[in-house]
């Protein structure tokens, strides 16, 4: 693969970023990697594991002479953030961000940024519950989609050579506009989230009553519920306040089925209950089909720790 970028600033060194660098630089997609984060450790930690090939303190220096600024933070600061390095940005730089939300972070960001910088908002469909610098691995975004989602008139050229960027990290890129981006993303990933969060949150409240024993004698489902309930507190509080309505809108949808069910298993409708999980259960095995996941045991999923290790061989 051909260098895309001469120099990319990372803004915030978590996973995404993380493995955003080691996917960079598998592929030889930047000349350099400069990175900061808000945090004392965080850096220390990312200088410690040459995560970038340079960190720095601040965001108003890890920007100067990039030609890509990726902001990596949560969707709630991402104006700030903004406003922070807007000064400081080259002309004719290509700022994106990857966020989960998409229409608020355009009405954050966009009215910052100086006429000549081209912002193009994107969205990696991958993660992972784990965070921080040590996270990230190169492997994160092969065969995941990331979503583009630049406004009518921003530079194609910048929007090309950034999706060049994400499919020489191994991802498949499409653009979408984003006010839909954040009705589907409502129902694939923000919604299940707060579902998630609710029925750990019940979980912990029976333990509580039955001593251990939830924990303890937690089956596969519940512990899938944990998995996406450990995921980061900060970034998914601004999640659903930032993607209110479409949020909102699911729930509703979402609360209607329930009722539905609960009737269903309240008057014994066996046909009605047997009907729906055939229907949603020809959805998960339409994810596997279109290599979005696997039937393997665990998922397939392999332990951060081992991923470490066979990279180490």
């Amino acid at each position: 693969m051909t260098r895309i970028y001469d120099r990319v600033a990372l803004i915030g060194l978590g996973l995404i970023a993380g493995s955003m660098a080691h996917a960079m630089r598998r592929a030889g997609l930047a000349g350099e990697i400069v990175g900061t984060a808000r945090s004392t450790e965080t850096r220390e930690t990312a200088r410690k594991i040459g995560l970038c090939d340079r960190v720095v303190d601040t965001a108003a220096e890890a920007v100067g002479d990039a030609d890509l600024v990726v902001l990596c933070v949560p969707v709630g600061v991402m104006g700030a953030v903004a406003r922070e390095v807007a000064p400081h940005l080259k002309p004719g730089a290509t700022v994106t961000d990857v966020g989960s939300v998409k229409r608020d972070v355009i009405a954050e960001v966009a009215p910052h940024l100086p006429e000549g910088v081209h912002f193009v908002p994107g969205h990696p469909l991958a993660g992972t519950e784990h965070s921080g610098p040590t996270s990230g691995f190169a492997e994160l975004f092969d065969n995941r989609y990331v979503l583009l989602t630049p406004d009518e008139g921003t530079d194609r050229a910048a929007i090309d050579g950034l999706r060049r960027l994400w499919e020489g990290c191994g991802a498949n890129v499409e653009e979408m506009d984003a006010d839909h981006h954040d009705l589907v993303l409502a129902v694939t990933s923000h919604t299940p989230h707060l579902i998630a969060y609710t029925m750990v949150g019940v979980a912990d409240d029976l333990r509580r009553v039955t001593d251990s024993e939830v924990i303890k004698y937690s089956a596969a489902g519940f512990r899938d519920f944990t998995r996406i309930a450990a995921s980061d507190p900060t970034m998914w509080r601004d999640v659903f306040l930032s993607n209110k309505d479409a949020t909102l809108e699911i729930l509703g949808r979402f609360t209607e089925e329930l009722f539905a069910l609960q009737r269903a298993i309240r008057t014994g409708d066996g046909e009605h209950l047997h009907a729906y999980f055939t229907r949603t259960r020809a959805i998960r095995r339409g994810i596997i089909e279109a290599g979005q996941d696997t039937d393997a045991p665990d998922f397939g999923r392999v332990p951060v720790a081992r991923r470490r290790e066979d990279a180490a061989e």
